[in-house]
């Protein structure tokens, strides 16, 4: 019985892909590590470079991040990181709420005070 660390789990977020790697050298250089469910990699302006990997098994995952954070792809080096649903929302949270303060300033006519 082996404990983990709670931010441990079988989906991996990866960055800095270089942008022309294609799915078949992800399931090659991921697959090594156990069977995979699937690979989503961004196609997006704002997703290239970054891929989801999704593992069978969550020890597979775990050392799948072990071994391939800081692994060379092409002279880019990947940043592997759990996915943490509660940090990817976050962002979306904020700027939903920047959104809301704008549409406030705007509709009573308010100016952003000047820095000093």
């Amino acid at each position: 019985q082996i404990r983990l660390p709670p931010e441990v789990n079988r989906l991996l977020y990866v960055r800095n892909l270089p942008y022309k790697i294609t799915s078949d050298e992800m399931y090659d250089i991921f697959g090594k590590f156990g069977a995979i469910r699937q690979i989503r990699v961004g196609n997006t302006p704002e997703t290239r470079g970054t891929a989801f990997v999704v593992y069978e098994d969550i020890f597979d995952a775990k050392n799948a991040c072990d071994h391939l954070s800081g692994f060379n792809v092409c002279n880019r080096y990947l940043v592997v990181l759990y996915y943490q649903s509660n940090k990817a929302f976050k962002r979306v949270d904020v700027d939903k709420k920047q959104e809301e303060l704008n549409n406030i300033k705007s509709k009573y006519n308010l100016k952003t005070p000047e820095a000093p």
